[in-house]
């Protein structure tokens, strides 16, 4: 077969258009405020503007997100292109091929009503599918371009059996996507939310449900900006020094040795940052038992380790759902 474009799309967070898809031999995206979108013929600039003028309160993201999704639907689409639409409520994964230019059809369906008519030509179970294509068909947005697993499609539709394997190589690849993914949204909303002060609240936070008693330092104390202790008072050892630094850039070394400076015997110091250390930094704190360093990476895995804990407040500030994803296990020959 030659190559073709091959687009992925979606019936609606809750499935609501699947339906429609099926019934009508169609596929169709919703925003119904913005009436019959052919009238926004022009560049992919002019239908941003053609988008922002019927939602003038959201942000330049929000707009170039979906104004680009729609304008795909319209203007970039083909007659003759294929599409891969991932039933959630009949299981099945749909192929068919576009056979219609874009329509308006609120008469149809209100909600739905950009349209095309497509020919479904295949219904295969989702679970002759590798995880990796699975993984790229559940795309968060409503229209996408299928491109890393586009000859497993093909080959599907075709009728060609999948690969035998004993194992999915793809799973790691996606569960590792996953998780990374996830950490750097963790992080982010730690660098938007939390700056300074607030983000030594959420630290002593989390030491809290670590089982430590925690308290701020006094402001004017240089370079320890919290203390922790196991005990009610705070005269038991250990003593934590912690040092908190909200910046998503590297820690210098200075600031390692400005903590080491104030750590007494028996004390013991922690540096958390929701970056990274330079390796001078790194190598002063190597040797120092009472001394440890935690960078972003290591800071969300507690965060992880600890969330089911958290207060109301931080969890709406990291909103995390627990979900269970493949993993990929070592098979002996």
């Amino acid at each position: 077969m030659a190559e073709k474009t091959i687009w992925g799309i979606h019936a609606g967070k809750t499935s609501a258009a699947e339906p429609l898809f099926l019934e009508e031999n169609v596929i169709a995206l919703g925003w119904p405020a913005l009436g019959n979108l052919s009238e926004s013929k022009g560049t992919r600039d002019d239908f941003k503007q053609y988008y922002k003028q019927h939602f003038p309160d959201k942000s330049v993201q929000h707009i170039a997100l979906n104004a680009g999704q729609l304008y795909r639907f319209v203007y970039e689409m083909k007659v003759g292109d294929l599409v891969v639409f991932p039933g959630r409520l009949s299981r099945e994964v749909h192929i068919g091929e576009v056979t219609g230019e874009y329509m308006h059809r609120p008469n149809v369906h209100s909600h739905y009503a950009n349209q095309r008519k497509v020919k479904w030509f295949a219904q295969i179970p989702r679970t002759r599918f590798s995880q990796g294509a699975l993984y790229e068909m559940g795309s968060a947005m409503s229209i996408f371009q299928i491109k890393n697993n586009a000859d497993e499609i093909i080959a599907m539709m075709e009728g060609k059996p999948p690969e035998e394997v004993n194992v999915d190589e793809s799973i790691a690849l996606v569960a590792s996507d996953i998780e990374e993914q996830t950490k750097d949204f963790v992080l982010k909303q730690l660098e938007r939310n939390l700056k300074g002060l607030p983000l030594e609240e959420f630290v002593q936070h989390l030491l809290e449900t670590m089982g430590y008693r925690a308290r701020l330092s006094d402001p004017n104390e240089p370079s320890v900006d919290l203390v922790a202790h196991k005990d009610e008072l705070g005269f038991e050892p250990p003593i934590i020094k912690v040092q908190v630094k909200s910046s998503p850039g590297k820690v210098a070394d200075k600031d390692v040795s400005a903590l080491i400076g104030k750590l007494d015997r028996d004390e013991f110091g922690l540096l958390i940052t929701l970056g990274d250390f330079t390796p001078p930094a790194k190598s002063n704190a190597i040797n120092k038992s009472n001394l440890r360093l935690v960078n972003g990476d290591e800071l969300v895995s507690m965060i992880f380790e600890h969330y089911e804990d958290f207060n109301p407040k931080y969890k709406g500030i990291i909103p995390l759902k627990r979900v269970y994803i493949p993993q990929a296990l070592d098979v002996e020959d």
